[in-house]
Order: C-alpha cells, then sequence, then structure tokens
C-alpha cells in the first residue's frame, strides 16, 4: 500500500519537530503555516509547502491539527477556507492542540457531519518528545477512527491511549495540565527553600531524584532551574492557557480545586509579569521575586 498523506497545519515548536517525524518515516507531508519560512524550514526534510489551508488538506487522508489555542482550531476548521469545507469525505481529522472540551465536541460534530472522523489528541512531553516522536497521546473520539489513526500516530507518540469519546482527550489534557504545573511549582519552592539554607543544590536534587519525591519534571526541569536556564519548550502563556482551561472545565462539573486554583492564579502572575515567553520552569522566577530574592540574569532567556 501506498503511503497515507498527511495534511499537518501548525508548524511550531511542538508541530514542525512532529512533522518532520511524519516525512522521516516516508509519509507525505502537505505542511501549512500562517508563518510561510517555517514550512520552507522543512523542506529539506520532504515536506511539501501548500499555500492554504485548502492546499493542505484536500487530498488528504488524514489532517492533523497543532495549534496554540482554542480560537485557532476553530478558525482553521470552519469557514469557506477551512479544513471542513474542504477535506474529502472519509479522511480522519486528527486535533493535536490543546484546546477547551467543549470546543473539541463541537468541532467534532460539525466534522463528522460533513463525512469526516474526528478525534481529539492532545500530547504530554514538550518539545523533547515531539522531537524523539516519545509523545504521550490521549485521544478521544470513536475505536474505529483511533484504529485508522493508528499507523501514523505511532511515528509520534510511543503512548497512545483512549480515554474516551470526544472531548475526553482534552480533558485528560486538562488534568495533565494540572499536574505539571503543581509539579514545577513545588520543585520551584524546594529549590528556592534549598538556596535560602545554603544547601548544596546539585547533590540534593540528586538524593531528591532517588526518592518519592522524584519526578519526570524533576528529572528534566531541576538543573535548568538552578542554573536560570529558561529556553521554552513549552512557554508560560501556553500553560496559563492550559490552566484557563482546567478550572473553567473544573467549574463547569463543580469540582474542588484548591490547590489547582492557586496554581493557576501563580502561573498567570508569572504569565502577567512578562515571563509569558519563557520556559514553564521559569515559575522558579515568581517565587523568588515573592521571596525577595535576586534572580541571575546570567543564562536567563531575558538576555
Amino acid at each position: 500500500m501506498s503511503a497515507p498523506t498527511v495534511g499537518f497545519i501548525g508548524l511550531g515548536i511542538m508541530g514542525a519537530p512532529m512533522a518532520a517525524n511524519l516525512c522521516a518515516a516516508g509519509l507525505n507531508v502537505n505542511g501549512y503555516s500562517r508563518t510561510r519560512a517555517r514550512s520552507e524550514a522543512l523542506t529539506s526534510r520532504g515536506l511539501r509547502v501548500a499555500d492554504d489551508i485548502a492546499g493542505a488538506v484536500r487530498d488528504a487522508d488524514v489532517i492533523i491539527t497543532m495549534l496554540p489555542d482554542s480560537p485557532d482550531v476553530e478558525q482553521v476548521s470552519f469557514g469557506d477556507g477551512g479544513v471542513i469545507a474542504h477535506a474529502r469525505p472519509g479522511a480522519l481529522f486528527i486535533d493535536m492542540s490543546s484546546i477547551r472540551p467543549d470546543t473539541a465536541r463541537v468541532i467534532g460534530a460539525q466534522a463528522q457531519s460533513r463525512g469526516l472522523r474526528f478525534l481529539d489528541a492532545p500530547v504530554s512531553g514538550g518539545e523533547q518528545a515531539a522531537i524523539d516522536g516519545t509523545l504521550s497521546i490521549m485521544v478521544g473520539g470513536a475505536a474505529t477512527a483511533l484504529a485508522a489513526a493508528e499507523p501514523v500516530l505511532k511515528h509520534l507518540g510511543r503512548t497512545i491511549v483512549h480515554v474516551g469519546p470526544l472531548g475526553s482527550g482534552q480533558t485528560v489534557k486538562a488534568a495533565n495540565q494540572l499536574i505539571v504545573a503543581g509539579n514545577i511549582e513545588l520543585l520551584a519552592e524546594a529549590l528556592v527553600f534549598l538556596a535560602a539554607h545554603h544547601v548544596d543544590t546539585d547533590a540534593a536534587i540528586s538524593v531528591l531524584q532517588a526518592g518519592l519525591a522524584g519526578s519526570t519534571v524533576m528529572d528534566r526541569k531541576a538543573r535548568t532551574m538552578v542554573a536560570h536556564e529558561f529556553s521554552p519548550g513549552f512557554r508560560i502563556a501556553l500553560h496559563d492557557k492550559d490552566l484557563g482551561i482546567f478550572t473553567s472545565a473544573a467549574r463547569a462539573v463543580r469540582t474542588a480545586t484548591p490547590l489547582g486554583a492557586v496554581v493557576a492564579q501563580l502561573m498567570s502572575a508569572a504569565h502577567a509579569q512578562g515571563d509569558g515567553d519563557l520556559d514553564h520552569s521559569a515559575l522558579l522566577r515568581l517565587v523568588e521575586r515573592l521571596s525577595g530574592s535576586t534572580t541571575p540574569e546570567t543564562g536567563s532567556a531575558h538576555d
């Protein structure tokens, strides 16, 4: 059988390496980005540049969107120039962005009414996992649609799990973002606490990693936080958006999230104080400011 054709829309920090991995796997990838230079940067990897959304999706067996927020996905999905208007009936439409669960359900319902098979399939793992093709993918929608999508998704993720009907993927992603933010905030508080007591921070990280406090967040973020290296793998602005999705969804079903509410406020404060374009581990800077500490500028992403 010939390799499937994929229309890939959104070639930012996450989308670009994901599209590159599909090209490397031998799939035919038509890429579209509002910033054309992002598409052109991937032509050496085998990506074909589409001039518009219609050109990206018209001949696609699978359409993937990887965009910043709910309005962006709505914009490329709907209207005369959108995915739903130009995708051929029977095509798989997989939104891998992080958006509101209710938005995913609305887009999915309209896509299905036009004969498309829709999945909401947000991811976790950050930029490095996107590069490595080891993302965790949480999928909402019909199990039959996921079975058809797996030959493509396997090139993007190591863990692909069906979590329920449309919108469920986004609900699980909101929970993921809560847990990650909480981990980063507590790690930031611990690092500031250790520094204030003049502990050997590197040694402390090593022993904490080996115990129950150890986590993927600690493994990936602790030492770069100490070094104040905050080049974005996942920006504070996007995590702030995701925590807004979580708090809204939690309010809709009246679940108590007292710690979640606090960490959402802290992420929002870091965003408001000008750190939105830094990696989410830059929550450390907010904790330092609250503690009256001085943030070193050497190695800072503000340099």
